[in-house]
This record gives C-alpha cells, structure tokens and sequence, in this order.
C-alpha cells in the first residue's frame, strides 16, 4: 500500500507522526541508486533483467520498530516519508487506523483508475490470424 499512496498523502502521514513527538531514527537515509528490473518473459516464462531503474530507498526506526519504503525516481522526502509510516504502523502508533484506512483507499482506487485504463485500451487490442502457406 505505502508503493500505491501518492507521496503527499504519505508526506502528510510522516508529518503527523513526527509531530505528536515521536522520535524517529534513521537508519539509512534516503539514497537514490539503481536496481534491476526483472520480468518475465511470456513464451517461455523466464525471467530476464529488463534494466536498470532509478529508485529512492529510506530505512527508519520508530518506537522499537523498523520501517522501509522504496519510491520510484529521485525522491528523498516520500521515501523517507513512506519508511516512517511503515515503522509507525508496525509498532501501533496511536494513528495506525487512520494511516491505514488512508493508505487502503489509495489503493483500491490506484486499482479502479487501472483497471479503468486497461478497459479504456483493452478496446484497441489487435487480433491477428495466422495464414498458413497451403502450396
């Protein structure tokens, strides 16, 4: 859920945290690097690395509790952002419900917009018939 929130969402969420007093420790602060992208490939379903993508990841611990979060692209605060609520949520903070309730929304609505979008394309699918050579 913390991948699918939007990062002001999970800016806001940090904020909150931070804010009511708790003490945040950093345990690796947010560091753009590269990692590989594997997919699979369809026909002979294996895995291959597709290549590298840039990405921003922040550890933190938070009341006895470590978090993690990892955001596509350059971006330090959501990443760090997104460590903290991770941590916050593991030890219970007082705004665990809320925090939780917000970051479920945000997904099943990421998931509604993309399946919205693959109906809106599935529509332009190309069926092709294969012509056998019958001489």
């Amino acid at each position: 859920m913390l991948a699918a929130c939007d990062a002001e969402t999970l800016v806001a969420h940090a904020d909150a945290v931070v804010e009511g007093g708790t003490e945040v420790r950093i345990l690796q602060a947010p560091t753009p690097q590269l990692v590989m992208q594997q997919v699979v490939e369809p026909v002979a379903r294996q895995l291959f690395n597709l290549g590298e993508v840039l990405v921003t990841a922040a550890e933190v611990e938070l009341d006895g509790e470590k978090g993690f979060a990892m955001r596509s692209g350059k971006a330090e605060k959501p990443a760090l952002s997104g460590a903290v609520v991770d941590a916050a949520i593991e030890s219970d903070h007082p705004r665990t419900a809320e925090m939780v309730a917000s970051l479920s929304a945000t997904a099943t609505e990421r998931e509604r917009e993309r399946r919205e979008r693959w109906g809106e394309t599935r529509e332009t699918t190309v069926e092709f018939e294969e012509m056998e050579d019958h001489t």
